[in-house]
């Protein structure tokens, strides 16, 4: 970040820029940032999920939205990159310390549809919701080191959302995201 710590450094993306700073000064002083408006990143309104890895690249946090629950993409994105390093019901929450080596991405959401079964997924290219008639639901990002087939996708997804594929009927519906590094 430069001096003024609005501005991230050069090569370095905005979107990305905007989470790491909230997840900063959220668990350094206790203060949510007011993000300025990013120019020419997509839409200015959309589901957000931001992701946190360890140097070693584990799991840390993820949080997300699947619509836009705040007035701009950049507000969505602090919303969650806060809750992703502090409550994420996963892990404990996110300490000074591990500010350093946190690795932080940022996936944008398109419009979930609805698609009429598995062959119209594809684990590398899109992201996945599964919906049980009950109400239960489980979302699945794309393109995720060990989802290699359909298959291991929608089991993953039933998995988190406690959904038994066997015996609960169920929706499926896919969406495109833009990653951020």
């Amino acid at each position: 970040m430069t001096a003024e710590g609005d501005r991230p450094e050069a090569g370095v993306d905005p979107l990305v820029a905007i989470a790491r700073r909230a997840i900063e000064t959220y668990v350094r002083d206790g203060i949510v940032i007011e993000p300025e408006a990013v120019t020419g990143t997509g839409p200015r309104q959309a589901g957000v999920f931001v992701s946190l890895h360890g140097p070693d690249g584990s799991l840390r946090g993820c949080i997300g939205t699947m619509q836009p629950t705040r007035s701009s993409v950049e507000e969505e994105i602090v919303s969650n990159a806060i809750s992703a390093g502090t409550r994420d019901p996963r892990f404990y929450r996110l300490a000074e310390t591990e500010l350093e080596g946190l690795d932080v991405s940022v996936d944008v959401l398109g419009a979930p549809e609805e698609v009429a079964g598995p062959e119209d997924l594809d684990p590398k290219e899109y992201g996945i919701v599964v919906q049980a008639r009950d109400g239960r639901q489980a979302v699945l990002l794309p393109d995720l080191p060990g989802v290699d087939t359909v298959e291991d996708q929608v089991r993953i997804t039933c998995r988190k959302g406690g959904i038994d594929p066997d015996r609960d009927p169920y929706r499926l519906f896919r969406f495109r995201v833009e990653r951020h590094h």
